[in-house]
This record gives structure tokens, sequence and C-alpha cells, in this order.
């Protein structure tokens, strides 16, 4: 019988088709044994009911559905630091392959976090904490400039006309919203106060009603974040007087953007919070890939929406993306 010929359908090609697929399925079946083996735990300070978080919480969940990786989130129902404590604890305990937390605090969870890099967990932080998280070993930060976005803001405003501001903090103990006022009060050159407030709706709207009532030479008011700013929006609108104060808002929400859409609102601070989620994901992954991670922190913020470009954000967020 002749020797099959080098471009006949039996002899090597034949044989290098069997090769080839021996490899693509050996490749699939460590693909599905690597993805069941990678764990990663995301715990936060955002209390269900804020939207902003939901988005965080989108965005890890789609990048862990990219690597097929497992995903744990985990927050408390109400902004408490003892509480989140004992998450990141437990967290750690786990033994998971990668941890990701808003590091809300340091003094309670400064902690955590050093156990969890003493005992070979790669830790990075997000939104919150950036400034303080590298000394307790944590690999990166992904976030924005909390003070740098609270002067940012001070700035608009001042160009705006504004001569004093008021800045809502609605989880005062928190490192990252206390930094933004902070911001906001050194941008106007310490012509600004601070109101403190909890993140129930109803006494946030009776608190700036009062706090205005008593204080005519506000002119301008920041909130920081959407717990906040949309019980500030209805409280002006019920009073009438939206067009009285220059209004500015940390981060988006549906309310917040057609209060932009509609010239409520001046402006809202976006620090792509899809991005909070997505990249420490995708990031830990690689690392547990391949050993490969960024040598400094990742800026997701701070950008400004205005009426000028809320439409172009609207349609993502109702994908859950902004």
């Amino acid at each position: 019988m002749a020797r099959p010929s080098k471009g006949s359908a039996q002899g090597l090609p034949q044989r290098a088709a069997i090769w080839l697929t021996a490899i693509v399925t050996t490749s699939v079946i460590s693909s599905a044994a690597y993805a069941e083996s990678q764990r990663f735990v995301m715990v936060t300070h955002g209390i269900p009911s804020d939207p902003f978080w939901s988005v965080v919480k989108n965005g890890a969940e789609a990048a862990a559905e990219t690597v097929g990786a497992t995903l744990e989130y985990r927050a408390p129902s109400s902004f408490d630091m003892a509480r989140m404590q004992q998450l990141v604890q437990a967290a750690v305990a786990s033994n998971p392959d990668g941890l990701i937390i808003s590091f809300t605090d340091e003094d309670a969870l400064g902690g955590a976090l050093q156990s969890a890099v003493d005992n070979g967990i790669p830790v990075i932080t997000i939104n919150s904490g950036g400034d303080a998280a590298r000394q307790y070993g944590a690999s990166l930060h992904i976030g924005q400039s909390e003070y740098e976005a609270g002067r940012q803001a001070a700035e608009r405003m001042q160009e705006m006309g504004v001569e004093k501001g008021l800045c809502i903090n609605h989880e005062q103990g928190n490192q990252g919203l206390d930094q933004r006022c902070d911001g906001f009060i050194d941008g106007f050159d310490g012509n600004a106060e601070q109101l403190a407030t909890t993140y129930d709706p109803v006494e946030i709207r009776n608190a700036v009603v009062a706090y205005l009532n008593q204080n005519d030479d506000i002119e301008g008011i920041l909130t920081l974040g959407a717990l906040a700013a949309d019980p500030m929006i209805r409280a002006m609108r019920d009073q009438g007087a939206m067009d009285m104060f220059t209004l500015g808002t940390f981060d988006l929400s549906p309310g917040i953007l057609e209060a932009l859409e509609a010239g409520e609102l001046d402006f809202a601070i976006d620090q792509q919070q899809y991005l909070q989620g997505y990249l420490p994901v995708m990031l830990l992954d690689q690392f547990a890939r391949n050993g490969l991670m960024p040598a400094g922190d990742v800026a997701t913020g701070p950008g400004f929406v205005t009426q000028e470009n809320a439409a172009q954000v609207i349609e993502l967020s109702s994908q859950g993306i902004r």
C-alpha cells in the first residue's frame, strides 16, 4: 500500500488534529480547575439601600463571571464599623484567594487588613482609605483622592459665584466622607461649614431645612452621596428653593441623574464606582494566575457630570454601570 502523502487527509494532519484536540481539552480542564480554586471576598461599608454600592457589586460580579472566579460580597445592614470589622475578620479567617475592602476606618479595620496580609492573602482596598491602607500591606487602592475631590467641588462652586458653602455629611466617622468635607471646607479657605446627619432621609431633609432657615448666608450645598442628595433635592423642591442655591453632590444615582438633566443639580462628582468593583477582581485574578499587580494606585475619579453630559450617563445607569 502506498505511503500517505504529507497533504493527504491521513497521516500527519490527522495526528496533528488529534494533538490539537488534546491541547484544547487539557486547556479547558485546566481553566475549569483554576476557576474552581479562586475565591475572592469583597467587604464594603455600603448599606443595601445605597444605589452607589449596587453598581460596585455589579462590577465585581461581572468581573468574577468573566474570569470564572467565585465572589462573595458582604456588607453590614447599617453604617456600623464594629460589624464591618467582624465581617472582615470572618473573611480573613475563611482564607480567600484575595480580599477587597473599603478601608473606611483605619482604627477599626487596620488590624484585620494586616492580619490578612500576614496570612498571605493579597488585599486591594477600594473607595475609602487609600492614604492609609499601604502601611498595613494593601497591594494597592482603587478609587479617588477624597480630599482633592472635595477641594475641586469647592473650586467649582466658587467659579459659579458661591462665597459660602455647606457640606452635609451623612456618615460622620467614615474617613472618606470626612476627607471630602475637609477638602471642601479648605477649598473655601474655611468659609464653609459641615452639617452632620444620619443617612435617614427624613432626618436629612429636616436637618437641611432647619439649618438653612438659621443660616441665610449659605449659597452652595454639597452632599456626599445619593443617600443625602436625594432627600436634599426633595427638600429643595418642597421649599421652592431649587434656584436659591448652587447644588452639588458626590456619586450618581437615577434620582441624581434626573435632577442633573433637569438642571436642578449643578454637578455630581463621579468616581466610576463600577470600576471599583470590576478592577480589583480582575487584578486579583491576574495576581493569582501570573503574579501581576500594578505598581501604583488606580484613580477612578474625580470626574464631573453636569446637565450637558447627564443624558449620556443615564443610559449606562439603567444598565447598572454608572
